[in-house]
């Protein structure tokens, strides 16, 4: 299942990892996603949402 937020679109974020020896390896932050039931064109629907967007309000909840 895809790591992306369903009201905002936010993905995972790509970078590396480097030791103290420099080596150097492919990594990948996570989006903080939460399952939560929303309103969504009027019927309830259980969605994944970053949590930035159920701090901003961007979720309603029934």
């Amino acid at each position: 299942m895809a790591q992306v937020c369903e009201i905002c679109g936010k993905g995972p974020q790509f970078g590396n990892n480097i030791s103290h020896a420099h080596n150097v390896t492919k990594r990948r932050w996570n989006v903080n996603l939460r399952p939560v039931r929303a309103k969504m064109g009027g019927t309830t629907k259980r969605i994944r949402v970053c949590t930035s967007c159920l701090r901003s309000g961007k979720v309603v909840k029934p």
